[in-house]
């Protein structure tokens, strides 16, 4: 069976997935700051630090295995506080 994320298929389509991860992760990262991460610095850390290793795994081009790991816990971070500030 051929999944879409075995790790030929990730570094196959490098360009692709940089592109949407810079997208995806940059624009959670944003809105979650922007939801009121800035107003505590455990916030703004728990939100800058998977954000910025991400990105920079990103720019040194990294193996894709570490660039999705990092996306993914980038992703789960700032989805989880962002639903955080919107129900509180």
């Amino acid at each position: 069976m051929k999944t879409i994320l075995n790790e030929q298929n990730l570094e196959f389509n490098r360009i692709g997935v940089v592109a949407m991860m810079i997208l995806v992760v940059g624009c959670l990262g944003g809105l979650a700051m922007g939801l009121g991460a800035v107003q505590s610095t455990a916030t703004l850390i728990v939100v800058v630090i998977p954000t910025m290793i991400t990105l920079c795994l990103l720019l040194a081009v990294a193996p894709m295995r570490w660039i999705y790991a990092a996306g993914i816990w980038a992703i789960s971070t700032d989805l989880m506080l962002i639903l955080y500030f919107l129900v509180a």
